[in-house]
């Protein structure tokens, strides 16, 4: 699979502590020569946390990407009528937006992004981070993994002992699925054994 000049929309979502999990993968995009569109929601750009501040967060992935962030749901309308990407990614995909995802709201730029890129049947790929998959957000996970040109970043329990109900996409495995997502393929296995992460 060659990077050089795929348009790749890039979606990220409220999981905070994840996010130095995303910044290696991004430069890896880069350095391969991907088109990156950043794009976030409004949990990502306007909340500060221990994690470090929206503000902040906003100017390293547009420093990152080379572009200005989409954060509004109207500047990513029109990523569908223009068939921006070729494939889009959510990573880290929270639980609310899989949730969301799977029962058609559309109430943040990247939902919006979303739905407009899945309108052009181009591939959309999540990379979850919930605490909650193995419960309530179960069913919408497998909702989404039935669902036409959505596919996963290969996932597991991230901390079983102590959130036995959590499940995060290991993200050394984003670019590798990206390629797969971009063919149409799915990455697999999807469900895997992943490294233990501290509880934060």
């Amino acid at each position: 699979m060659q990077f050089k000049d795929l348009r790749i929309g890039f979606a990220m979502t409220g999981s905070h502590c994840t996010y130095e999990e995303i910044w290696p993968q991004l430069e890896a995009l880069t350095s391969l020569g991907a088109d990156l569109y950043p794009i976030a929601s409004h949990a990502v750009a306007y909340t500060d946390t221990r994690f470090g501040r929206g503000a902040d967060i906003i100017k390293k992935f547009e420093q990152l990407t080379g572009k200005p962030v989409i954060i509004d749901i109207v500047d990513a309308e029109p990523i569908g009528p223009k068939d921006l990407f070729d494939v889009m990614v959510i990573a880290p995909c929270t639980g609310n937006t899989t949730a969301k995802l799977a029962n058609a709201i559309t109430d943040t730029a990247v939902l919006m992004a979303a739905k407009a890129h899945l309108r052009n049947h181009k591939p959309l790929l999540l990379a979850i981070s919930t605490n909650d998959g193995l419960g309530m957000n179960a069913k919408n996970i497998g909702f989404l993994l039935n669902t036409k040109n959505v596919y996963f970043v290969p996932f597991g329990q991230d901390n079983p002992e102590r959130k036995p109900n959590s499940l995060v996409a290991d993200m050394n495995l984003l670019v590798p699925a990206i390629a797969k997502a971009a063919q149409h393929q799915q990455l697999q296995p999807i469900i895997i054994e992943r490294s233990i992460r501290q509880v934060k």
